[in-house]
């Protein structure tokens, strides 16, 4: 290949990288709610995260309203990991504090990263069809 064959494509791949992390976060953030809805889980939980940018980090999902158990018994550290990853995404910025409805996670999350698909011409075709989260899968 020539470098400025290379050099020609470099746009549209930086769009479609950017398209498949919105992607990725929209498809997370559906399961998660779809889990939270399933479980009927509610209340105001507090997501806190460590190592935000370029530091590996950790992150903890707590229980404001209810149980703590509960959140401990449907999530695992690596799933609130990637919840955080990808509610950044949603919010295209890093976060260390973030209070929120566990209900609302699909409509403050989820909704906006839909809308931002659509409008760039995504047709969401994995809808009942599903990797579960933490899989692995990457597309």
């Amino acid at each position: 290949m020539k470098l400025s064959r290379l050099l020609a494509t470099r746009l549209l791949v930086n769009r479609q990288a950017n398209l498949a992390n919105l992607a990725y976060a929209y498809l997370t953030l559906a399961q998660f709610a779809d889990r939270v809805d399933g479980a009927r889980l509610r209340g105001r939980v507090r997501l806190h995260c460590s190592g935000t940018g370029d530091e590996p980090g950790w992150a903890a999902l707590t229980a404001l309203d209810g149980s703590q158990s509960v959140i401990e018994e449907h999530f695992d550290d690596d799933e609130i990991l990637e919840l955080a990853d990808a509610i950044a995404t949603a919010l295209d910025a890093d976060f260390t504090d973030l209070v929120f409805p566990l209900e609302k996670l699909r409509t403050r999350f989820a909704a906006p990263l839909r809308r931002r698909l659509d409008r760039a011409g995504i047709t969401i075709d994995l809808d009942g069809d599903r990797p579960a989260i933490g899989s692995g899968i990457a597309y």
